[in-house]
């Protein structure tokens, strides 16, 4: 008898007809003699409507209060999906994140989880039953009701997989894996069957958003396994698992196309010590969270400095670089949102010389330029200008043979 947690995604429970078919797939399970525990996230776009009605009413929107509002999805969804276990005969009991034992710090909107005592959990499981976990939510340890952020629910099930002594996770979302790149931009996407967490955690670094990048990471410290499948055609989906040292190990496993990211330069900045540090610490005091940076060679003591944010927080970040000009030296400061990250990951990449060679002579061919470039062992990432990211993508999943 395996011990599975299974988590089910807002598309997978986002109506009365979704909701039957995941209690229906949950007594297969037990049918054939797995003991399940379900971590269930808020129907379909809940979480979107319940942030737009607090726009609504509220332009302060006070943390706490928000996070008790978000929350409320999940704990909808959890009892609506318990209701529909019974009725197929399946004993079950759905828990909030604070009667699971999540115990997370003070950080709403974002919260951490610091400890997951899951007793009530394991009871129920002792006594036949299926625990029906709300997924995304904690309790502080000032007991408040707390939010885990966006793509929570995943790591609560990792978490909980972990806390439990699980044989594996299963994340049921939409999708019926992990693919060599967005299926919607190449018709010929291939599904892997397996994927090692580092390249994962580089894909969902980078743009590729299930799932969620905290779950991956979490799995991959406490060596849960991992198994991304589809809620839809309950088809075997993709492993993630430890890396494999092979002959045949691929140069490169995807293709990760980013639309979501802005591009912040600022001008004329004086090339000296603590200017950089000053502009960089007070973007991440307001929570801005910085990825690629690039900075010119400086030209009789001044320099230009670009780096790129979520797009959402375009907008904070210019108004604090703005704020600094004159501070830093600055001349200027330019946003821009019509840029694209696109990069190649794969581990194969670490003893094969020539994959940048071969990406930036792709896309030259292609006449697309290149305005900023990162690195790691694993991945190469290009911003380029946002309409060239289908063109990108397709062009680089042909030229490494990723549909073979």
């Amino acid at each position: 008898m395996d011990l599975v947690v299974q988590k089910f995604g807002g598309t997978s429970v986002a109506n009365a007809d979704r909701i039957r078919e995941v209690a229906d797939h949950v007594r297969r399970c037990r049918d054939r003699g797995d003991q399940v525990v379900l971590v269930i996230s808020a129907m379909g776009k809940e979480t979107d409507e319940l942030l737009a009605l607090a726009s609504a009413v509220s332009d302060t929107q006070p943390g706490r209060e928000l996070d008790m509002l978000i929350t409320a999805g999940e704990r909808k969804a959890c009892a609506l999906v318990c209701m529909a276990l019974h009725d197929l005969g399946v004993p079950a009991d759905s828990f909030t994140g604070s009667q699971a034992g999540f115990i997370t710090d003070t950080n709403h909107g974002n919260a951490k989880i610091l400890e997951i005592t899951p007793s009530r959990v394991q009871d129920a499981l002792d006594a036949n039953r299926v625990p029906v976990v709300a997924g995304s939510q904690g309790v502080s340890t000032e007991n408040d009701v707390t939010f885990l952020g966006r793509g929570g629910s995943d790591t609560t099930a990792v978490a909980l997989a972990h806390s439990l002594g699980a044989d594996a996770c299963e994340l049921y979302t939409d999708v019926s894996g992990v693919f060599t790149t967005d299926p919607r931009v190449c018709a010929d996407a291939r599904k892997l069957n397996s994927i090692s967490f580092d390249e994962l955690l580089e894909m969902t670094a980078v743009g590729c958003p299930k799932p969620a990048m905290r779950s991956v990471e979490v799995a991959q410290n406490y060596g849960v396994k991992l198994h991304i499948r589809s809620a839809f055609t309950w088809e075997q989906g993709t492993w993630v698992v430890k890396e494999e040292f092979s002959m045949e190990q691929p140069i490169i496993r995807s293709v990760t196309p980013d639309t979501s990211e802005a591009k912040i330069t600022v001008t004329g900045v004086a090339d000296r010590p603590g200017v950089a540090a000053a502009m960089f610490r007070q973007l991440a005091d307001a929570g801005v969270n910085v990825d690629m940076i690039v900075q010119n060679a400086s030209e009789r003591g001044i320099t230009d400095i670009s780096f790129t944010v979520p797009d959402g927080d375009v907008d904070t970040a210019a108004a604090i670089t703005r704020s600094l000009a004159a501070e830093i030296g600055a001349t200027g400061v330019a946003a821009d949102r019509d840029i694209a990250r696109i990069s190649l990951v794969g581990a194969g990449m670490k003893s094969h010389p020539g994959v940048a060679a071969t990406m930036f002579e792709t896309l030259s061919e292609n006449q697309i330029n290149i305005e900023m470039i990162s690195t790691s062992p694993i991945r190469i990432s290009c911003v380029i200008r946002q309409d060239h990211a289908d063109a990108a993508t397709q062009a680089l999943h042909k030229a490494f043979g990723l549909s073979q």
